[in-house]
């Protein structure tokens, strides 16, 4: 079974021709573009390893943790509650408004 040839090194984005322009360089380069070229083939000539713009983060998003399991906050916790007890604090407003209906 024979093997197929190694596919064609890829390209380097070629900059939009247009026809109405003389074959030379546009008036006004895309310095975006010409830059992006350079690199694409300092990578291809092998003087970069690697195209910094490809290279994917080299760090993981941050875990999201619960605040509440953290042991500061259950010290806060136990000295509010702690100071509830006492009557040190004001305590919990009633969550509903007043009524005038008695049950």
């Amino acid at each position: 079974m024979t093997e197929l040839p190694d596919p064609p090194p890829a390209e380097p984005s070629a900059f939009h021709k247009d026809r109405r322009e003389h074959g030379g360089l546009p008036l006004r380069p895309d310095d975006d573009q010409l830059a992006e070229l350079a690199e694409e083939e300092r990578v291809d000539l092998g003087l970069d390893p690697f195209n910094p713009d490809e290279v994917p983060p080299a760090t993981d998003d941050p875990v999201p943790t619960d605040i509440t399991e953290s042991e500061q906050y259950q010290e806060e916790r136990e000295e509010i509650e702690r100071e509830e007890a006492k009557g040190e604090l004001k305590p919990k407003p009633d969550p509903f408004p007043p009524t005038r209906y008695d049950p």
